[in-house]
């Protein structure tokens, strides 16, 4: 058991490194080839921070573990917003009255709702539900390159063209960069499948559902990206890249990860989402939401309440097993 937990673990650390490999590659093959910045970053930007996620729930799904997708979609969402927001706003306020932020978590709340009417609607999730969830991913990307090419200031927009800015980190010619992708691809299948393999081992061990392996360890494990970058960033008081990246990674789990996943093949809801989780998740964004519509900061009693709330999260899990 305890080899299934350490691979599991590798797996997370191998698939969040193999997600940052393939999208700096892409990047710096795209500028290669004299593609756009703004291009790149609404696609390989966009959709390869979301690797992570949409690997292991389309794994899942055509391994015909489709609980393990949505429950890592729903705990990845409430740990992003309890978590990636309550634990920076302890070291530092994240303001909330940044320009594009208010209709960025319009959509966010939207994307949610959407995903638990779909799922309220049919379940087992099946392909038409994904293609409607997917479509809004489409959108919402056509909307960012509206937004941009008339100069609106969005944070998200920004936290997608971060990387194809920068110089740093990024392979320097045309066959190194085409090594990083392939690599990255590799890696990212690799760690899907030590992801998968061994959290459904650790689910029949326990005798728990793949539901809750997706949300709690997996949720947790593929959010540590989002928590680090939010910390470190509060730590050097820029907290306020907190929200839009928290905004970005809750509307793509929504729209794109659970999208894909559903196209790919049926995804049973568990019914514990359904009585809990999925309300969980719809109380947490809407704060958020309101919290951005007053223009209220999120402060340390806040981030207090936020984190708090989780760790009574987890507790509530834990104790539904008992």
């Amino acid at each position: 058991m305890l080899l299934a937990f350490g691979l599991l673990i590798l797996g997370i650390v191998v698939l969040l490194i193999a997600g940052d490999v393939m999208v700096r590659g892409a990047a710096a093959l795209a500028r290669h080839w004299g593609v756009p910045s703004l291009i790149v970053g609404l696609t390989i930007v966009a959709f390869g921070t979301s690797a992570p996620e949409m690997v292991v729930s389309v794994q899942a799904t055509m391994r015909g573990l489709g609980e393990l997708a949505i429950g890592n979609v729903v705990g990845s969402n409430i740990a992003n917003v309890l978590l990636a927001l309550g634990i920076p706003a302890l070291i530092m306020a994240i303001p909330t009255n940044i320009s594009g932020v208010a209709r960025n978590s319009f959509v966010c709340f939207v994307s949610i709702v959407l995903l638990v009417a779909l799922a309220f609607i049919g379940n087992p999730m099946v392909f038409w539900q994904g293609a409607i969830l997917f479509t809004g991913i489409i959108l919402y990307l056509i909307w960012m390159f509206t937004l941009a090419k008339s100069g609106a200031h969005d944070p998200i927009l920004e936290e997608m063209a971060e990387i194809d800015e920068g110089q740093d980190g990024l392979p320097t010619n045309t066959l190194l960069s085409l090594f990083w992708v392939v690599s990255g691809i590799a890696g990212l299948v690799l760690g899907g499948w030590l992801i998968v393999e061994n959290a459904q081992k650790i689910a029949l061990a326990f005798g728990v559902s793949e539901t809750i392996i997706g949300l709690t360890i997996i949720a947790i494990g593929t959010s540590l990206p989002e928590i680090a970058t939010v910390v470190i960033a509060s730590y050097r008081g820029h907290s306020e890249v907190a929200i839009g990246n928290v905004l970005g990674s809750n509307i793509f789990n929504s729209f794109a990860v659970m999208g894909a996943a559903a196209m790919t093949g049926p995804v049973k809801v568990d019914r514990q989402l359904f009585v809990f989780d999925m309300w969980v998740m719809l109380v947490v964004t809407f704060a958020l939401l309101v919290f951005v519509l007053t223009r209220k900061p999120i402060g340390r009693k806040t981030g207090a309440i936020f984190t708090i709330g989780y760790v009574l999260y987890m507790l509530a899990i834990a104790r539904s097993l008992t």
